[in-house]
């Protein structure tokens, strides 16, 4: 992780420089170093067009002895720290350390800054073995240079823990499923315990016994067996006995996806190994929880399985009974995320009578087809909680639309021979998979966010590199901390 340190407002005397400039003259520290250039930044600046406009760039190479760059950010008329944060990092990864010329920010627009900045800063290098020292980024250090440097030191705190859960949500969703295997991906849960958190893992004969038979279906084509990982943080009871009901977060787990005998085509397949990010954002999302101290009592739970062909795998048509009581015609094995959701929601009701619950999964390609890479699918049977985790999308960036349920999708998903089966045919297919949810949650307050469309990035953003974009960490910690802390 980057190394952002907060610093009264002063000149550096080495490394580069970053100046956020709006559409007036220079000023603060800014107006310092063009005086100490003679005059050489504004010429520079009037030569290059530089007009202050948002998402405008102009750089000056050497300026200075000591000064290797200065990097100069147009801020337009209203100025958004993070994504100012996020953009000057490409723009110096050749540099080791860099200053940022933040005397005209608040502590909070610091702060923000510098968590724009760090989530940029992100990169999954584990397995580059041959990659060459100058294709590596060199930014290790980032200084901010602020009116009030322990004041921005102060607000950046939690959200540097935030971060952290990002990462490591990055990091799950990142790695390949011959290494993160349902074991393997419990494991690295257990380590979360130095956070504060209590993990509990439940293995294959745990959840027979409680009659797990919709997520045992999925994974019984698998010589990985499965897991499934309680992850507790009592940020408010202490762990003594609870005065509320906890907050409840689940999600899907499929470490790798082949559709089962349903086998999905083999273009690709290759992106199936991130079908564990409903699991990620969750375990992520727990992290960022302790890490930052939540005055909340919140569940993360996640069903942890590999779907494979195996000689053992489901057929379809076969009848699973979940841990409800209900029974599911699997027409399509490749419909198992929600599978694994039916019996791990009855698990949190039954064990944490949760004051909510919201699930999260990569289900269906239909979402995709609906609302494209730009909002997850958000469907709810309580409209308190789906506008409270709209509007903490609005202010995270993390965007989600809510999409309609029904009656008349219900019964997409009746089945001749059982109480449901698991598809309702091509239209409306993320609606009837959420409908098939819905029918576990036994009227509890819930909400269900479909990421197979934003789970994951083709391209670079302000905040998010190419690759894993932790969708939904930064969400829900919003959502807790406005709403539910006590």
């Amino acid at each position: 992780m980057l190394d952002i340190s907060f610093a009264k407002s002063a000149l550096p005397k080495s490394g580069a420089v970053v100046i956020l400039a709006g559409e007036g003259a220079l000023g603060g520290l800014a107006a310092e170093l063009d005086t100490a250039m003679q005059g050489g930044l504004a010429r520079a600046l009037e030569a290059a067009g530089f007009k202050g406009r948002a998402g405008q760039s102009a750089a000056l190479w050497a300026p200075l002895p000591g000064l290797t760059k200065v990097l100069v950010l147009g801020t337009g008329p209203t100025l958004d720290a993070e994504k100012l944060g996020g953009g000057l990092v490409p723009q110096l990864s050749k540099e080791a350390e860099c200053t940022v010329l933040a005397d005209a920010l608040s502590a909070g627009q610091a702060a923000s800054l510098a968590m724009g900045a760090t989530l940029r800063s992100y990169r999954f290098d584990r397995y580059r073995t041959t990659e060459k020292a100058e294709d590596k980024p060199k930014l290790k250090k980032l200084s901010i240079a602020t009116a009030d440097a322990s004041a921005a030191k102060a607000a950046f705190a939690p959200m540097k823990a935030v971060a952290q859960g990002v990462f490591l949500t990055r990091d799950l969703v990142s790695e390949p499923a011959n290494i993160l295997n349902p074991a393997e991906f419990a494991d690295r849960c257990k380590e979360l315990t130095k956070l504060g958190l209590d993990v509990d893992v439940l293995g294959p004969k745990e959840m027979k016994k409680l009659g797990f038979g919709a997520l045992l279906g999925v994974a019984q084509g698998s010589a990985n067996e499965p897991r499934m990982v309680v992850m507790r943080w009592n940020g408010l009871s202490g762990g003594k006995k609870k005065a509320d009901k906890p907050v409840c977060f689940i999600g899907k787990g499929v470490t790798f996806d082949t559709g089962g005998i349903s086998i999905k085509p083999a273009g690709g397949m290759e992106d199936m190994k991130w079908d564990m990010a409903g699991a990620g954002t969750v375990t992520g999302l727990m992290a960022a929880l302790a890490g930052r101290k939540a005055k909340v009592d919140a569940v993360g739970i996640i069903g942890l399985v590999e779907n494979m062909p195996g000689d053992n795998a489901q057929r379809p048509g076969d009848v699973v009974t979940s841990a409800s009581g209900q029974t599911i015609e699997v027409i399509n094995t490749d419909a198992e995320g929600r599978l694994v959701l039916a019996d791990v929601i009855h698990y949190a009701i039954e064990k944490f009578d949760p004051k909510f619950m919201v699930d999260l999964a990569t289900l269906t390609g239909a979402i995709i087809i609906a609302l494209g890479h730009e909002h997850a699918g958000l469907f709810s049977n309580d409209d308190e909680l789906a506008a409270r985790i709209a509007a903490a999308g609005v202010s995270t960036g993390e965007l989600a639309w809510r999409m309609p349920l029904g009656d008349a999708y219900d019964k997409q998903i009746k089945s001749d021979i059982a109480d449901m089966k698991n598809v309702g045919g091509r239209p409306g297919g993320s609606i009837t998979a959420a409908q098939f949810i819905q029918r576990f949650v036994q009227g509890k307050p819930w909400a269900h966010l479909d990421i197979a469309g934003t789970a994951w990035s083709g391209k670079d953003t302000a905040t998010v590199p190419k690759g894993a974009t932790a969708y939904g960490v930064r969400l829900l910690d919003r959502l807790v901390a406005e709403h539910y802390e006590g």
